[in-house]
């Protein structure tokens, strides 16, 4: 039977969580997120918005750590691309992770039509199955293209793979399309974003506002920070 159909600002859980497997920004909120789903005592709605970097960043591919092609980045683009980076990776050592940058830009649609199958087959495995897809893609030990791949973190997560082949390549990838189709049109554009009562939240620099309102709203808003309050790990 196939799930209902998904409206990108809709949801019955207290928060929407959109990622994508690809971006360094939202590993590294992950762990505060699920901390803080943890601290709510009720699951997100986990959601994967598949990122077309070339669209907006241009394309390249690296090896052996050098540049061998690229394609509509400037020297401007290559610098803010580098710092990026090295923001992300100093968030991802501090949360004791290793962030490799990667040598191309890979397509993660399968390792995010995964995130679909665990929301609709075992949603309370989802962050078993983001600690077995993030970490060692980020070490550039994980082939997010390779369905098989993306199986075997499903069964190591302990959800069930049987029909996922099938599902990623049918109506799991019309769901994943047919949700990328709303985000933009929905103000949603980059990872990670939140959707808290149909309004969009993008950064983790958010955690403590969100916090704050799905925890009662006792006293002041937080400010927007990197360092949420309340013991969320950075």
């Amino acid at each position: 039977m196939n799930a209902p159909a998904m409206k990108a600002l809709e949801s019955t859980a207290p928060l929407i969580v959109y990622i994508d497997v690809k971006s360094p920004y939202a590993f590294v909120a992950i762990k505060p997120t699920l901390a803080l789903e943890k601290e709510v005592g009720r699951p997100f709605d986990w959601r994967p918005l598949t990122l077309d970097i070339p669209s907006f960043l241009g394309s390249a591919e690296k090896r052996y750590g050098k540049v061998v092609t690229s394609e509509g980045r400037s020297e401007e683009t290559w610098r803010a691309i580098r710092y990026w980076y090295r923001e992300a990776r100093r968030y991802a050592e501090r949360q004791g992770h290793i962030l490799k940058g990667t040598e191309k830009i890979w397509d993660s649609s399968i390792a995010n039509i995964a995130i679909l199958w665990v929301r609709q087959n075992k949603p309370e495995r989802m962050a078993a199955y983001l600690s077995a897809v993030y970490p060692r893609f980020w070490q550039r030990l994980l082939d997010i293209e390779d369905a098989q791949v993306v199986s075997g973190c499903l069964e190591e997560a302990g959800i069930s793979s049987a029909g996922f082949a099938d599902f990623q390549r049918g109506s799991g990838r019309a769901q994943h399309d047919a949700l990328a189709a709303q985000l933009h049109p929905s103000g949603l554009f980059g990872v990670p974003s939140y959707v808290l009562d149909g309004e969009v939240f993008f950064g983790r620099e958010h955690l403590p506002y969100l916090r704050w309102h799905l925890l009662g709203q006792s006293g002041r808003a937080p400010d927007i920070a990197y360092d949420p309050d309340g013991g969320l790990p950075c």
